[in-house]
């Protein structure tokens, strides 16, 4: 799956909002060695520096595309290509932070031990995920994947899940001695031509658009845009409300 950062970055305020609840959970800690899982472009790696800049700083992604445009911007974050589903620390860090990444990746009863395992001795899991895969912007896309005109292509599309909360609290807690676990629901207002669809194209819509050639890519929105129209109309002021749930947890070794 290739990234697109401009497209990903056309609603940056709205999607660094999470990174920054994420941060300020962190009370008085001064880690020394931070690794970013998932730094995508750069933006939220470059906030951790910024709160701690007399850390190693690490940001670790496998798109090509995205580290060319967070290296595009001078620093002394030492960026990595590479799959974090088999990522080993080379230090043990005292922070791994990850905003938006790992509801891509299966297996987190697995992959969240192996993670936790590779902090340093009192080190911090931090972690932000979308959980809005019951909510009509991803039940619809799922819908209309499964239906004969798009099944073929698109019915074995994997969009990323979670685990539910109380899953996370049984696995974490007897992996930590602190664990801090909770949601949040975003209220976006977002303006322009058909925004939900726009932001999707950022990020969830990526492994069924480069499934489709252009002519299909163009019908498959088309039906996708038209049946969110439906649940997310747009307000008299021109903007459109998309609520975003998001699960959290910060979890101390």
């Amino acid at each position: 799956m290739s990234w697109n950062p401009a497209q990903y970055l056309r609603f940056a305020d709205a999607r660094l909002r999470p990174a920054l609840d994420l941060l300020a959970r962190f009370g008085d800690l001064e880690p020394r060695r931070i690794v970013d899982l998932g730094c995508g472009t750069g933006n939220v790696t470059r906030l951790l520096a910024e709160r701690w800049p007399a850390a190693a700083i690490v940001g670790i992604d496998r798109d090509a595309a995205m580290l060319a445009r967070a290296g595009s911007i001078p620093s002394a974050i030492d960026w990595q290509r590479a799959d974090i589903a088999g990522w080993r620390a080379g230090v043990d860090p005292d922070l791994l932070f990850s905003n938006a990444v790992l509801h891509w990746l299966p297996d987190h009863d697995r992959l969240l031990p192996e993670l936790v395992g590779q902090l340093s001795p009192d080190g911090v899991l931090a972690v932000q995920m979308p959980a809005n895969f019951a909510e009509p912007a991803h039940r619809i896309l799922r819908q209309l994947a499964g239906e004969p005109p798009w099944r073929d292509a698109l019915g074995a599309v994997r969009m990323g899940s979670i685990l539910p909360p109380a899953d996370y609290q049984q696995l974490l807690l007897p992996l930590c001695r602190q664990l801090d676990l909770w949601e949040t629901t975003y209220w976006h207002v977002l303006s322009g031509e058909d925004p939900i669809v726009e932001w999707m194209k950022g990020t969830t819509l990526l492994p069924f658009l480069e499934r489709l050639d252009g002519s299909n890519a163009e019908r498959f929105l088309a039906a996708y845009r038209e049946q969110l129209a439906a649940v997310h109309p747009r307000s008299p002021d021109g903007t459109t409300l998309f609520p975003f749930k998001r699960l959290f947890f910060v979890a101390r070794r």
